[in-house]
């Protein structure tokens, strides 16, 4: 048999799928017994459908390595990862309960600031917030929402327990590569779709389009929406084109909108000038308005920031809600949920030390070889610190970086992330890492994406998951429990 999961042997901590004994855990008894029948022959064969079927949809992204950006097939695992339905009851709860709490905290801040008055949220770090803009100060968004879209990076630890390692709230991505996972798996394992109860995930991009459509400022008429995407060279170009053709929206570049006198939004069109209600941008804040952002800004709209504050036009993200997407801020979530909804987290935060304080700061420096650190405002796996695995040249860089600018960093323990089985040469089926990225949407309702993109750190005992440092992928099977089709 090609792939044997009795001599798996998970790492020593919690695996997905198969329990310490190495048995399939309740919700992958299925699958594993269909994985298990397969010969080496049927696995390549399957494997080859999904490299072709990547191939066929034009699944990709972009790599920047040495000044040139670099297209490459979207890596994906055919072994899916798999959730019951009981457990992701809990985790939606979870998920909804955080973004309203944060889309709360962000209007709180540019308006009253309560929550810093009443010493819940320190001054000193809202100062230090590079992503609070108080060009948005006094700006009412519909329904008092500004992140409209959040991509929660989730794991588990060596006993199974969940946390939140991060928010994701300025402009997240990854949403599109959850959608195509499913369409291939769809294509390569119609006999499982069948067998098994796996819940959908293809109502995304309707929901998406409804929470976009309900800040739309003309209520009552059929919206016009746009993403606004900096273009063919941004490595997430793949999905700004997939997300604005399956919404059935325009996608543009900034030189594609204008503001006119009026203070309202409007698209050139070969028909003349088109009024735009809603934008689903793609461009961080810097960019989107040279009269008020970075000057020599060519991606943006100049007077866009004018209909905004004016209420002509909706903005999702809106701008400024990236002060939530802080990693110092992140440690102060749970109160935050506390203060504004009364509620105790549903799911936890991973233990947090906070480098500005003195106590906190002196244990990092001493137990730097044990610890992940992470700059405040970095993404995608970009400059942080996996102690037990630094040269002592890294570890003493990284303890100047930390005395230079305790503000701008944050430490954690090495959490043992939970595994999955994962097709690794050979066939061989052997354990990785493995996070979650689910997806909340708020405007007038709250969604929640049913899954998400699960991310994989291919290389062995690695703990990087993300595309850009040579993560993978898998589709997210959360599974009805309440019995097969």
């Amino acid at each position: 048999m090609a792939i044997d999961f009795k001599h798996y042997g998970p790492l020593n901590g919690y695996d997905e799928l198969i329990s310490n004994k190495g048995n399939p855990r309740q919700v992958a008894r299925q699958l594993c017994r269909y994985f298990s029948g397969l010969s080496d022959a049927e696995v390549d064969e399957l494997k080859q459908a999904s490299d072709l079927a990547i191939k066929t949809l034009g699944i990709s992204f972009t790599v920047y390595s040495e000044g040139s950006n670099i297209d490459r097939a979207w890596p994906m695992d055919l072994i899916p990862r798999m959730i019951s339905s009981r457990e992701w009851e809990v985790t939606d709860r979870g998920l909804k309960q955080r973004l309203k709490a944060l889309n709360m905290f962000i209007n709180d801040l540019y308006h009253e600031q309560q929550v810093v008055k009443d010493g819940v949220f320190p001054q000193e770090v809202l100062a230090g917030a590079r992503n609070y803009r108080k060009q948005c100060e006094g700006i009412n968004p519909a329904y008092g929402v500004w992140a409209h879209i959040c991509g929660t990076d989730l794991v588990k630890g060596g006993d199974g327990t969940q946390y939140v390692l991060e928010d994701n709230l300025r402009v997240p991505s990854g949403v599109s590569y959850m959608l195509e996972n499913r369409h291939v798996m769809k294509r390569v394992f119609p006999e499982l779709f069948e067998h098994i109860d796996i819940l959908p995930v293809d109502d995304y991009t309707t929901q998406l389009y409804e929470m976009l459509a309900a800040i739309s400022p003309r209520q009552g008429e059929v919206p016009e929406v746009v993403v606004l995407t900096p273009g063919i060279y941004n490595s997430a170009y793949f999905e700004h084109s997939y997300l604005a053709q399956q919404m059935g929206a325009e996608l543009v570049q900034g030189s594609d909108l204008m503001v006119d006198d009026d203070d309202c939004v409007y698209m050139k069109t070969i028909y003349g000038l088109k009024r735009v209600d809603v934008i689903y941008r793609r461009i961080d804040d810097d960019f989107l308005d040279p009269e008020v952002f970075r000057k020599d800004s060519t991606l943006g709209v100049p007077g866009l920031m004018r209909a905004w504050r004016k209420g002509n036009v909706g903005i999702a993200n809106a701008p400024g809600a990236g002060v939530a997407d802080d990693k110092v801020v992140y440690a102060f979530v749970p109160e935050i949920i506390r203060y504004y909804l009364n509620e105790d987290p549903i799911i936890p935060n991973v233990p947090t030390y906070l480098c500005m304080r003195d106590d906190d700061r002196a244990y990092v420096l001493e137990h730097l070889d044990e610890l992940v650190v992470k700059p405040a405002n970095e993404s995608g796996g970009y400059g942080l610190l996996v102690g037990p695995r630094a040269t002592k040249k890294q570890l003493k860089q990284f303890a100047q970086l930390i005395e230079n600018d305790p503000r701008n960093y944050i430490a954690q323990p090495t959490l043992n992330l939970s595994t999955v089985p994962t097709l690794v040469e050979e066939g061989r089926v052997a354990p990785r890492h493995v996070d979650l990225r689910p997806f909340t949407l708020q405007s007038k309702k709250l969604y929640t994406t049913m899954g998400g993109l699960s991310r994989v750190a291919l290389p062995e005992g690695s703990l990087v998951v993300n595309s850009s440092q040579g993560g993978g992928s898998k589709d997210t099977w959360v599974v009805d429990m309440g019995g097969d089709k």
